[in-house]
């Protein structure tokens, strides 16, 4: 295979976790388990609003196979979210982890970004290994590699859009939504910029900025679903109440894809 992917993610924002029934989830993960090759890291979604729930949902992962936990923000209660109650849900739960824990800050559904002061406690904490942060606010991913470099913590890139400068600051690798479409060439850009071979690096990540903004804050899941269709994978239908796309936004996502020189 020519796809480098170290690992994948399950039930992440576009396995549409939220959707999926308890038993569901957990047979995700079993399926992917027994299919994927054992030196190959497999992620798993398991945050919930509670503390408690998120606690058991971890365990149940990592019996189910999961090598890590990818745990985001809880949010209904966003209000009552402080820095302090965040720490201490993390911590809760990376005490009882008996696999490790990935933070994951993706404010476009949460609504919550994980506070820095935040992230920088926690990641003393032996078993937070790393964060997964989809904000694209790339002066704090930074800030983050550098004020945890003492630590055994990595930081993803949590989109395409913003995966070369992430690589520049620092950042170990990046958990990518458009990776479901485009996996070769966001291999080939994370070898360019493991290489050191910025220029190429920098044409290749600009033709992939609008593809991956389309399949994420514009049409999000289901036009995600759509363009692994016409890239030979199987997309399928979004949950209710998820719609899918019209005709005109199908011509629309086509055109993104097409003019950056991909379909």
């Amino acid at each position: 295979a020519h796809i480098c992917v170290s690992g994948l993610v399950v039930l992440g924002s576009n396995g549409e976790y939220p959707y999926l029934a308890p038993r569901e989830r957990l047979e995700v993960v079993s399926c992917v388990r027994r299919a994927l090759p054992r030196d190959r890291l497999l992620l798993a979604g398991s945050g919930c609003e509670s503390t408690q729930a998120t606690i058991e949902q971890t365990v149940s992962m990592a019996e189910a196979g999961a090598d890590v936990a990818l745990v985001v923000t809880p949010c209904y209660y966003r209000g009552g979210m402080t820095s302090a109650a965040l720490v201490q849900h993390y911590t809760e739960i990376a005490d009882a982890s008996p696999i490790p824990v990935v933070l994951y800050s993706v404010p476009a559904n949460t609504g919550l970004d994980l506070p820095l002061e935040a992230v920088l406690t926690l990641a003393q904490h032996p078993n937070v290994v790393g964060i997964k942060d989809s904000g694209g606010d790339i002066t704090r991913m930074g800030l983050m590699v550098h004020k945890t470099r003492q630590e055994d913590f990595q930081v993803l890139a949590g989109s395409a859009g913003f995966l070369l400068a992430s690589y520049a600051l620092g950042a170990s690798g990046g958990v990518c939504a458009l990776a479901n479409v485009l996996g070769a060439p966001l291999c080939q850009l994370d070898r360019l910029c493991r290489e050191g071979h910025w220029q190429e690096a920098c044409t290749l990540q600009h033709r992939l900025i609008e593809p991956n903004t389309a399949v994420t804050r514009r049409f999000g899941v289901p036009g995600l679903k759509k363009a692994m269709e016409w890239f030979g994978y199987y997309g399928g239908p979004c949950r209710a109440p998820l719609a899918p796309l019209s005709p005109t936004q199908v011509e629309e996502l086509r055109g993104t894809f097409s003019t950056n020189g991909w379909l």
